[in-house]
């Protein structure tokens, strides 16, 4: 009886060519290091992720808070690098970054690079983008948006498991040097609000805690918080219980208590100022996602980095910066609801359910309208009870600057504040420009108030004076209100990204998504993905504009715009590929992307932008 032939050896599926990691550099030097200058050599043996941020953008910051209990728990194999990408002008300024890691309690090594060298040498196109780096130096996955924290988990585990094998894993310290604390009464302080008492509440942001002053504003009266990272309340007596994260706006309501904006709790907080009290009014302590409620019991819905709070028509409006959204907070019923807002990241005025925002994180309730400081937009926008948006000043993403005159050419560059002023007329913080500036809604003019103030981010109205919420420089600084404005040379700024240059025509836009391993396309509902177009100037789209399900559109760009921006907001969801588990953990991967481009004839006819995704042949 004959024996069967072997069956034949299946041919191993083709691999990709493995890509050494370029090098680190970045004019601006390396912070976190105790001054010494690391190279992608003095990391071999470790699994090493870039984290390509800048520290105006919300998800940026999502990101940050995502990478700590990672950054932690393999604290021996992993080196988390930030490489610091500025979009504004003043993030540029190295200073600023300075600042920047030490607000956000940043505890990796970072590279801060002006000038994008290692932005364009990774080929980055969004922020944030996380880039992963085996223990040999070579890149093994890319991630653009936040949410990625399942996935850099399990491929952590997996590089560990397989360079332990091979015996080029390296255990031990990593690279990350603490800077010496600084010794302050106020550190990074955002918001500030004038207690009936004549004293001022503060939100200490860096530090977690709110802060009483004396009228003076310097004289510290109370703390109210642990001055540690965390979440919990606190009864009548006991304020030294109640933990908060990275607090931000405050609003007095009518009952005399004060709303907090627990940032990075995603939470609304309650403090008694008589008492010290604290309780919570909103939020789950988790952050909000697509597909999460967008309304119901305050108690049961997840928000979104709420930046700032006012009382507003009954209910208490929330800058909810994370998702681009306004959101309010009915104190009598308990429930909070979208206000404003689709989650798409841009400038559109209109009915409430049309309108788009860009981080708004700053609200001050007018007589008949609540301002809004738009961040990212660099804009002031109002919005009317019913939610109806209107623009003030400003146009888009990546204009901006310092420029007085007429509020259709006015620029200002990241505004976190607004206040409104005895006459009416608003106070904008235009924080990146370090000025005061005015908005006269009677004459339509923009003014300066004043300058050289240190990112400002707030500033509240006493006795013909403002006090001025000088962040970066951990105090409040009052200013008499003047007559005349200072006068400034206008300086107009795009951002320094450079712009792709694209063929004027058919243009193909390709969102590249691969379902993380372990993971595969959630369709037991219909399409899994979602992709939404759109342009500014919105002549440059001749057609392709919109919404779809397609990762992969065809636009016709008009010859006639020479430059613009594409608006490309994709999504997909994927669940976890596990047949015997019947409740898999499913994920939603978001990220928005705007890609200043420039028309040449000749140029590419395709535009890949990278969703998530996995090198299948690391």
């Amino acid at each position: 009886m004959n024996a069967s032939a072997p069956a034949p050896t299946p041919a191993p599926a083709p691999r990709r060519a493995r890509v050494r990691a370029p090098e680190l550099v970045g004019e601006g030097g390396w912070l976190n290091t105790g001054g010494k200058e690391l190279t992608l050599a003095d990391l071999r043996g470790r699994i090493v992720i870039l984290d390509f941020w800048t520290f105006c953008c919300v998800n940026c910051l999502h990101v940050l808070d995502e990478l700590r209990e990672l950054e932690e728990k393999h604290r021996d194999t992993v080196v988390i690098v930030g490489v610091h990408s500025p979009k504004f002008v003043h993030e540029a300024e190295h200073a600023a970054v300075v600042d920047a890691v030490e607000r956000y309690g940043v505890e990796h090594p970072v590279l801060d690079d002006p000038r994008l060298a290692t932005w364009q040498q990774y080929a980055v196109r969004a922020w944030p983008t996380l880039v992963v780096i085996d223990p040999e130096g070579y890149v093994v996955a890319q991630h653009a948006g936040e949410g990625h924290a399942h996935a850099l988990e399990r491929l952590v585990v997996e590089l560990e498991a397989e360079h332990a094998a091979k015996g080029t894993l390296r255990r031990g310290d990593g690279p990350y040097v603490a800077p010496e604390p600084a010794a302050t009464e106020l550190r990074f302080p955002g918001k500030a609000l004038l207690l009936p008492s004549g004293n001022f509440l503060v939100s200490d942001t860096t530090r977690h805690q709110l802060v009483e002053l004396a009228p003076d504003g310097e004289e510290v009266l109370r703390r109210f918080g642990s001055g540690e990272r965390g979440f919990a309340d606190a009864p009548a007596g006991r304020p030294e219980l109640a933990a908060f994260s990275e607090p931000q706006g405050l609003a007095a309501l009518p009952d005399g208590s004060v709303v907090v904006a627990d940032t990075v709790n995603h939470a609304l907080r309650r403090l008694d100022p008589v008492t010290g009290a604290v309780t919570t009014l909103a939020g789950t302590g988790r952050q909000w996602w697509q597909g999460s409620p967008t309304g119901g019991p305050a108690r049961e819905v997840d928000l979104s980095s709420p930046w700032d709070v006012a009382y507003f028509g009954g209910r208490v409006w929330i800058a909810m910066a994370g998702v681009h959204q306004l959101w309010t907070y009915d104190p009598v019923e308990g429930t909070v609801a979208v206000a404003a807002g689709t989650t798409n990241e841009g400038l559109v005025d209109g009915p409430a359910a049309e309108a788009w925002f860009a981080q708004p994180s700053g609200l001050a309730a007018g007589e008949d309208r609540l301002w809004v400081a738009d961040s990212e937009t660099s804009a002031l926008r109002w919005v009317t009870e019913d939610g109806t948006v209107h623009t003030a000043v400003g146009t888009g993403l990546f204009d901006f600057g310092h420029r007085d005159g007429d509020a259709a050419e006015a620029l200002l560059q990241h505004p976190l504040g607004v206040t409104v002023l005895p006459d009416g007329s608003v106070a904008i913080s235009d924080t990146y420009n370090h000025a005061l500036r005015r908005y006269d809604p009677v004459s339509g003019l923009v003014s300066t108030l004043a300058t050289d103030l240190r990112e400002p981010s707030d500033a509240v109205v006493v006795d013909g004076d403002v006090v001025v919420v000088e962040s970066a420089r951990h105090r409040l600084t009052r200013l008499r209100l003047p007559e005349e404005a200072v006068r400034v040379a206008a300086v107009a700024h795009r951002t320094r990204r450079e712009a792709t240059e694209v063929a004027p025509g058919a243009l193909v836009v390709d969102v590249v998504f691969q379902a993380p391993a372990g993971q595969k396309l959630d369709t037991r509902y219909g399409p899994s993905t979602r992709l939404l177009v759109s342009s500014t100037p919105p002549e440059l789209l001749r057609t392709g504009a919109g919404a779809g399900t397609d990762l992969s559109r065809a636009l016709e760009l008009d010859p006639a715009v020479s430059e613009g921006v594409l608006h490309v907001s994709a999504m997909a969801a994927s669940c976890d590929d596990d047949p015997a588990n019947p409740y898999p953990a499913c994920h939603v991967h978001q990220q928005d992307w705007g890609v200043p481009v420039r028309l040449v004839a000749g140029a590419a006819e395709r535009l890949p932008l990278v969703l998530a995704g996995m090198d299948p042949g690391a």
